[in-house]
């Protein structure tokens, strides 16, 4: 852990600092004085108000645009459109709203871990209290198998403590008189008297709960929304400066070109787009929970489709956060098997202890048999002995075994330190654990037979994991609190690259120059010795090299990382407190349905590409085609509630498109908006050029030309039948005939093509009906347009 000022002072200088009593604890007045100045031992918790939150769904461009519509149409006296046009504005408002409310709920969890009681020393008596009632300079009693209720200094005894689920190192820290302990660490064996030093947010764990606070991930969902939302401006834009240029020099009044800025935009309007996103990101986080893998930010699906760095938290999603033998070393006259016996000898399953476990499950995997041996006696590890130690009877004669550090064996057995650890030289390269086993008929006797070494074994599945991820263009890092050595030995085990470093130098970039620091965030394949703040600090520095980032974890220490990625990924042994932190919570064992995430993420990115590159086909044919249309025939083709129709009938119609049947690419995809507006209109240009031609046919040889109605409902027909036929072309990227579309969207399509058929063929209110025969000439026409002519453009331009 990282120092502290009150790691750098004595135990007296923190009791005379602090004005504490260690005989009789602090005094009921001093108590309520305390709480005043450092208040309660918990998170304070940050809440938004609800109406400011729905209130600023009516903020934003989309919002403005919708807004600016409504008014033109009040001051046109077109209230129906006004009406209209004022529920899609509310209804996206409410879409908007309740998606958010699914937020995070990561504070609340964290407060409750902090929901504990404490043995505490006040007015001269120890009494249990609430953990929320402790204020610095309390004393407080702690033992085995408690939570650090704050975070304290040791006033005497000696403990082993478990601070995984803040550092991510795998094996227990002891803690002697001075030393520091942190609120959420987990006390394994001991006993001993200590002060409070820190309470609440100020403590290491309520520095943790503040980054979570404080950690708010990029939605490149808003993001996309808003750059669509710019480009199909930038389009209208252009055609009403066209528009109002040429009217001006052709003698139509100003007057008169107004309603068709309110006509176009409306259509510009992507209304149903955050509509589109919620629907397929619902869509696959169902898919995905029958594979093992939650959804928890609707978001994180789509985002896993863009991520192209995922950080991996080493212990408990690399590793099994279990200790195991991984080499054995026997003296001279023994061998390994008798080395794993007489070490499972000195152990005992009951205690829980992870070396002892190690062991056990070692004589296990070889088979060994400790039936016909009696533990006699057995004492577990005390930190004060560093040493597990049994007396064994065996056939009627009994010998002891002993376990442990290696000085401590050495020293108890008279042998050469440096000689054994020499002989370990190899297992201390690698970082791992060096532990001895000694055996003999007594004390005097004890012989050293044997070294071992332990290591938190990576997953099965990890190495494969790894390389499949490397496959779809994921670059994978590993973040641990671990010693360089180990975090290197498993990072080769696993297939990671060789630049894996100790984060002490990101960390003193980070300070001088952040940029230079977000370059060796980006080209390291992995950091050692990391704390919480170094992994949240990491996700942001890769964040500012625009990467998307996705961070796999299952302890406190991961929450605000966990909440910082746009993926955030908590594995089925996680923490509550990671598990709210989290976007994505995995279920099941292994890491392997990650690539799961990853493809069906892609899978809806290619959705919502398609019903995207569609809006704006679709708009800019709608834009260009009404302008020309009106600058020929000094008419509007269609009237602002035509348009909206549209949007009921095509945008909101083609939100099937979120069950299409699509595939994966094979690297992470990028919100290239630019890109998709600029191939969109290529096919736009195609589209208004036959959407003109096919009225053309109309005017010239149906004999609409006399009716204003007609024209617009024909028009009308026109629009909506190449928005619905370039679905199906825009779907695929090879011909349209390639891949079939799902059920759902081709039965949806088909019965809306019957629909609008009816509709136009028998009209409605404000639209005038056509004859049957003029509705399939235009049906016809479109369909030839689109399957033949714009499939076989679209197939030569994708070519690669």
């Amino acid at each position: 852990m990282q120092k502290t000022f009150y790691d750098k002072i004595t135990i007296d200088e923190v009791i005379d600092r602090l004005k504490s009593d260690i005989n009789n604890g602090l005094t009921k007045e001093e108590i309520e004085k305390r709480l005043k100045i450092y208040g309660y031992n918990e998170v304070p918790e940050k809440r938004e108000n609800p109406y400011l939150k729905f209130a600023k769904k009516f903020w934003g461009l989309t919002a403005w645009m919708l807004e600016v519509v409504i008014i033109l149409s009040y001051m046109l006296h077109k209230y129906l459109d006004m009406y209209i046009i004022a529920a899609l504005l509310i209804f996206n408002a409410i879409i908007g709203f309740f998606q958010e409310e699914r937020a995070s709920k990561a504070v609340d969890t964290l407060k409750q871990k902090l929901m504990i009681n404490a043995r505490t020393l006040r007015d001269g008596k120890w009494i249990m209290i609430p953990a929320k009632q402790l204020v610095p300079g309390d004393i407080v009693r702690v033992r085995a198998g408690d939570f650090v209720p704050a975070d304290l200094k040791l006033i005497n005894g000696d403990l082993d403590v478990d601070q995984s689920a803040l550092t991510g190192e795998s094996l227990t820290v002891s803690k002697k008189k001075s030393d520091m302990l942190f609120s959420g660490s987990i006390i394994k064996s001991g006993e001993a008297n200590a002060i409070v030093v820190l309470t609440g947010n100020q403590t290491y764990f309520g520095k943790t709960t503040e980054l979570v606070q404080v950690a708010k991930p990029k939605l490149h969902a808003e993001e996309v929304t808003s750059e669509i939302v710019k480009w199909l401006l930038i389009i209208v834009g252009i055609a009403l400066a066209v528009a109002f240029i040429v009217s001006y020099f052709i003698g139509i009044k100003l007057i008169e070109v107004i309603p068709l800025a309110l006509v176009l935009l409306a259509s510009s309007i992507p209304v149903a787009l955050p509509a589109m996103f919620t629907i397929s990101m619902t869509i696959g986080s169902l898919e995905l929970v029958k594979r093992g893998v939650l959804v928890t930010r609707l978001s994180a699906s789509e985002d896993a489709a863009t991520m192209n760095t995922l950080c991996l938290d080493k212990t408990g999603t690399i590793t099994m956060n279990k200790l195991s033998l991984t080499g054995i070393i026997p003296m001279e006259g023994f061998d390994e098997k008798q080395v794993i016996t007489y070490g499972a000898l000195a152990s005992q399953e009951a205690n829980h202890d992870p070396i002892d476990l190690a062991f056990i499950s070692a004589a296990q995997q070889k088979a060994i048999l400790l039936d016909s041996y009696k533990q006699k006696s057995f004492h577990p590890f005390d930190p004060k002995t560093r040493r597990t130690e049994a007396v064994i009877e065996v056939g009627g004669k009994t010998f002891k075994v002993v376990k442990g550090a290696v000085n401590i064996i050495a020293e108890i057995t008279g042998e050469n330190v440096e000689e054994l650890n020499a002989k370990a030289m190899d297992f201390a390269k690698k970082g791992y654990r060096t532990l001895a086993v000694a055996m003999g008929e007594d004390d005097k006797t004890l012989k050293t037979i044997g070294l071992i070494a332990l290591y938190d074994m990576p997953r099965p599945d990890a190495k494969k994991f790894i390389e499949e991820l490397k496959s779809l263009g994921v670059a994978v890092k590993m973040l641990t609190g671990d010693a360089l050595p180990i975090a290197q030995e498993t990072g080769r085990q696993v297939g990671l690259g060789e630049k894996i470093i100790n984060v002490s130098e990101y960390r003193e970039k980070l300070k001088e120059d952040p940029e230079k620091a977000a370059i060796i965030a980006e080209e390291s394949d992995g950091f050692a010795e990391v704390y919480p703040q170094d992994k949240y600090s990491i996700v942001k520095s890769l964040q500012r090299k625009k990467h998307i980032v996705g961070m796999t974890g299952d302890g406190v220490n991961d929450a605000p990382s966990l909440k910082q990625a746009e993926v955030g990924i908590a594995v089925s042994s996680a923490t509550d407190v990671a598990k709210g932190a989290a976007s994505v919570v995995l279920t099941g064992e292994g890491l392997s349905n990650i690539v799961d995430l990853v493809k069906v993420g892609r899978m809806i990115y290619q959705r919502l590409l398609t019903w995207i590159f569609n809006k704006v086909v679709k708009t800019f044919q709608i834009v260009v085609f009404v302008v020309v249309a009106f600058l020929i025939t000094k008419r509007f083709i269609v009237s602002a509630f035509d348009v909206v129709l549209l949007l009921f009938v095509v945008d909101f119609v083609t939100l099937s498109i979120s069950t299409d049947n699509a595939r994966w690419s094979q690297e992470p995809d990028t919100w290239d908006v630019s890109g998709i507006v600029k191939s969109s209109m290529v096919l736009g240009i195609l589209v208004v050029l036959e959407s003109l031609a096919i009225l053309y046919v109309g005017l010239k040889y149906l004999g609409i030309q006399n009716d204003y109605n007609l024209i617009r409902t024909y028009s009308f027909s026109i629009l909506f039948y190449f928005g619905m036929f370039s679905v199906f072309v825009v779907r695929e990227r090879g011909h349209f005939w390639e891949s079939m579309p799902s059920r759902s969207l081709l039965y949806i399509v088909i019965a809306d093509i019957l629909l609008v058929a009816l509709l136009v063929t028998y009209g409605i209110p404000g639209l005038k009906p056509i004859p049957i025969a003029d509705t399939l000439v235009v049906i016809g026409l479109s369909a030839a347009f689109s399957f033949v002519v714009n499939d076989f453009i679209k197939f030569f331009m994708l070519k690669e």
